[in-house]
C-alpha cells in the first residue's frame, strides 16, 4: 500500500500552479497524493488577485482557517509537503497536532517566526536569494533539517531542475522505508 502524500499549493494555488503537474507526474506512482489549493482550504476569495491582497489575505486570518480545516479533514499519519504559505500551513497544524510521519517544506518563509517544529522529520528548503527566509541560526535554534539552494530565489519550487531535487528526495524517502520493510520481513520469516 503507497505511503499517503498531502501536498499544499502555494498562495495562488491552481490558478497560477500548472508547475505543480511535474511533481504529481514524477511523484503519484510511489505516493497516494491529496493535493490542496491552498486558497479554497482558508476560503480565500479575493476579487483583485495581486500579491499583496493575496499575501494579506492568508495573513489576517487566511492561515489560521486553513489550519482549522486541515486539521478536521486529515486524521491519519502522512507525509507533507507544501510550498510557501503552504508549507506554513502545514507546519503551524504539526504543532497543532495534525498526525504527520514527515513535513517537508520549500520557501516557507513565515516559518521564520516559529520557535518549535512538529514533532516528525521536518525538512526545510530555500533559495539563497529569497530574502525572507529565516536567518541561518533559526535552523539549529528550531531543530530543522536545511537546505540553502544557491541561485535560486523565493519562486524556485516552481523550476524543473528543484521539482526533481524534492522529487527524489521525497522518493528516496519511500523506496528507502520500502526497503527496510522487505528486509525486516525477510528477517523475520
Amino acid at each position: 500500500m503507497a505511503e499517503k502524500l498531502v501536498i499544499l499549493s502555494d498562495m495562488w494555488g491552481a490558478k497560477k500552479g500548472l508547475w505543480i503537474t511535474s511533481y504529481l507526474g514524477y511523484l503519484q506512482q510511489y505516493y497516494d497524493i491529496t493535493y490542496y489549493d491552498i486558497q479554497q482550504l482558508s476560503n480565500i476569495d479575493v476579487k483583485v488577485q495581486t500579491t499583496e491582497n493575496v499575501h494579506r489575505a492568508f495573513v489576517e486570518g487566511g492561515i489560521d482557517t486553513a489550519v482549522a480545516h486541515l486539521l478536521k479533514k486529515e486524521t491519519e499519519a502522512a507525509h507533507y509537503l507544501g510550498f510557501s504559505i503552504g508549507g506554513t500551513i502545514a507546519w503551524k497544524a504539526g504543532l497543532m497536532g495534525l498526525p504527520m510521519k514527515s513535513l517537508y517544506t520549500v520557501s516557507s518563509t513565515r516559518i521564520r517566526a516559529e520557535e518549535s517544529k512538529p514533532e516528525c522529520k521536518t525538512v526545510s528548503l530555500f533559495g539563497d536569494q529569497d530574502v525572507y527566509r529565516p536567518k541561518l541560526d533559526w535552523h539549529q535554534k528550531v531543530g530543522v533539517k536545511s537546505d540553502l539552494i544557491t541561485g535560486f530565489g523565493h519562486t524556485m519550487y516552481a523550476d524543473e531542475k528543484i521539482i526533481s531535487r524534492i522529487c527524489l528526495d521525497l522518493l528516496n524517502n519511500v523506496t528507502k522505508k520500502q526497503k527496510e520493510e522487505k528486509t525486516i520481513q525477510i528477517k523475520i520469516a
